[in-house]
């Protein structure tokens, strides 16, 4: 009995030790409990519900509305409409097979379009956004909203996106958006800042040089979302900043003119106020529609583009190095007149070609031209004559001249990244790039533009420009502001030693223009309105051999990439001048029958508008 007595008690004992180690366990788990949830709840507090209100709050930046491009007359050549657009973020999204196969049968895509947005999303991040469509009809919009109830994760979108309603006439100044790429985001801060899926950007032209003034700034939507993630209530809506509107000084009807009359052909049309420096039109050709670039062109499109043997991507105005031929031959009679080698009395000897340390250079003309004075000269544009005073002149003189008209140098400066500078030569240029020295026979293939020399075709324009309005210094201008342009110190300062000198090139300019014999006599408008003073220029692609002498082939004769270029430069109307031009076609044969015909129409339409333009009233437009 004694013994199972003692047995109980020490059971007893054993249960009530296991009973308090149990309970005391269970106070210090409730204590930790009541600890943990004090913790969370009072000193936790704040965070806890900033990451509840995550979890039912989002936040959506739609896409900025980017700023317009308009002509100077108001016309919109740059604007914007809303693409109705199909998001959709892969971690959200439960099935995405079965989501996709949903979407596959509500937008009707081909195997291969549903293929394509199976690699993009095996390519990104699950958190990422995956554009689905970036530019729907409103049918399959509509068709995608009403079945959201069954589409968790997809988010129909209405953005903002870019529409050029010209199509090719303004592509070279203006240039085209598309998608953001990494490289885009990671060069600008503005662009990473404002970067939402699908967000447009400038890729090439004015698009991409005003970016910071174009692009805007975010519309902010917060919502309210249940469980499921699906929204259920609109907290708040922040309002972004819409880019700004720049107006450009071109008249979209002369730029129009300048695209009809380079159709089929490669080549390049610039007009320039040659006071103001407003450029009325730049077109280079041939252009190719920006649209196709907007939602990323497709592949046959680009290999269209890329393959065209004429070379639509190369902005031929501000790209195109070209010899000048003769257009530079104004500039060389100007240098000799400025520096005392001839005056308008010096005449020359033409019999169709000149010897010179045993090299022969050739007249375009066989037969030669006689005794001519300056002005004949011009006027008939004789090389030999030029050769001559190229030879009197020098190199080094005939750059400084040159160089002070423009030639040489960026005419908009950094405004367009892929403008060029060209190459005026001299005789320190080729020691210090060649390490040869100078040779007399290339000053005299300088002196009708020829050699190492190279333009471009805007600045011929801008030389043409500066000789029309009497020899003084302007700037190229394409944006339009209320406000005046601050004038650099040396804007309308003179060029020029002596007045006179410049008179003398304007007159032999118009005597090869409107007069018998002229080069370009067949182009000549009677009218005074419209009555313009110009140069012809041909220049050569190729050395021309004896046996091409010989030959004497007619354009169409000559395989098209051997052809010459056809160059043209003018100002008018003649009396009163305000606007000068300048013309290039690619291997167009010669400036007289290709390029100068070009000039007639344009300076009828230029100055039938002028009037226009000038009682245009000034409209309020974003300072840049």
């Amino acid at each position: 009995m004694i013994n199972s007595s003692s047995e109980n008690v020490t059971k007893l004992n054993s249960i009530n030790r296991r009973m308090f180690i149990t309970g005391s366990l269970k106070f210090f788990i409730m204590i930790g409990l009541v600890s943990r949830l004090f913790f969370l709840q009072v000193k936790e507090n704040k965070k806890y519900l900033t990451l509840s209100d995550k979890n039912r709050i989002r936040e959506w930046k739609l896409a900025p509305i980017r700023g317009e491009f308009h002509d100077y007359f108001g016309n919109v050549i740059a604007g914007n409409f809303e693409a109705y657009q199909l998001h959709l973020i892969p971690e959200e999204i439960e099935d995405f097979r079965y989501v996709m196969y949903r979407l596959k049968d509500l937008l009707e895509l081909s195997e291969k379009e549903f293929q394509k947005i199976v690699r993009k999303k095996n390519a990104i991040k699950p958190w990422e956004t995956l554009i689905v469509a970036d530019n729907l009809d409103w049918k399959k919009f509509s068709k995608v909203n009403n079945q959201l109830y069954d589409l968790n994760g997809v988010k129909p979108v209405i953005s903002i996106s870019r529409n050029y309603p010209y199509n090719e006439n303004f592509t070279h100044i203006i240039g085209y958006v598309s998608q953001a790429s990494e490289k885009d985001i990671e060069l600008n801060d503005t662009i990473k800042k404002n970067f939402v899926p699908g967000l447009k950007v400038g890729k090439i032209g004015l698009e991409k040089s005003f970016e910071k003034k174009l692009i805007g700034t975010n519309d902010i939507e917060r919502y309210e979302v249940n469980a499921y993630g699906r929204r259920i209530n609109q907290l708040e809506f922040q309002k972004g900043e819409r880019g700004k509107t720049l107006k450009l000084t071109i008249d979209t009807e002369v730029q129009k003119l300048a695209n009809e009359l380079l159709k089929d052909k490669s080549g390049s049309i610039s007009v320039i106020d040659i006071y103001t420096g407003a450029v009325i039109a730049m077109h280079s050709s041939p252009s190719f529609d920006p649209n196709l670039f907007v939602f990323g062109i497709n592949q046959d499109d680009w290999q269209i583009i890329r393959n065209n043997s004429m070379k639509p991507l190369i902005n031929k105005t501000l790209q195109g190095n070209y010899s000048p031929g003769s257009t530079i031959k104004p500039i060389v009679a100007l240098s000799a007149l400025e520096n005392g080698i001839i005056d308008t009395n010096f005449t020359v000897k033409c019999t169709g070609k000149s010897e010179m340390y045993g090299q022969t250079y050739h007249c375009w003309k066989k037969e030669g031209h006689g005794f001519v004075s300056l002005r004949n000269a011009m006027k008939q544009s004789c090389d030999t004559y030029f050769y001559e005073i190229a030879r009197k002149l020098g190199v080094d003189k005939l750059s400084q001249t040159a160089e002070k008209f423009g030639l040489g140098k960026k005419v908009f400066g950094d405004l367009f990244e892929i403008e060029k500078s060209g190459l005026v030569p001299s005789t320190k240029w080729k020691k210090n790039t060649l390490g040869k020295g100078w040779l007399l026979g290339e000053t005299m293939i300088t002196g009708i533009g020829q050699g190492y020399i190279q333009t471009t075709p805007i600045q011929l324009c801008l030389m043409t420009a500066q000789i029309a309005n009497g020899g003084y210094k302007i700037y190229p201008q394409i944006i339009a502001n209320d406000k005046k342009n601050i004038i650099p110190k040396d804007k309308f300062t003179p060029l020029c030693k002596n007045s006179k000198n410049i008179k003398i090139i304007q007159d032999a300019m118009f005597g090869s223009t409107n007069e018998v014999m002229g080069t370009s006599y067949r182009s000549r408008i009677d009218d005074p309105k419209y009555r313009f003073a110009g140069k012809t220029g041909t220049a050569q692609v190729r050395k021309i051999t004896e046996k091409d002498r010989e030959l004497d082939l007619q354009t169409f004769e000559i395989p098209y990439e051997e052809r010459d270029h056809a160059l043209y430069i003018a100002f008018g109307p003649y009396i009163n001048p305000r606007y000068a031009l300048s013309i290039l076609v690619e291997h167009g044969g010669n400036g007289s029958t290709t390029a100068a015909p070009m000039a007639k129409k344009l300076f009828k339409k230029i100055i039938d508008r002028h009037y226009l333009r000038q009682s245009m009233n000034s409209k309020k437009y974003m300072e840049i």
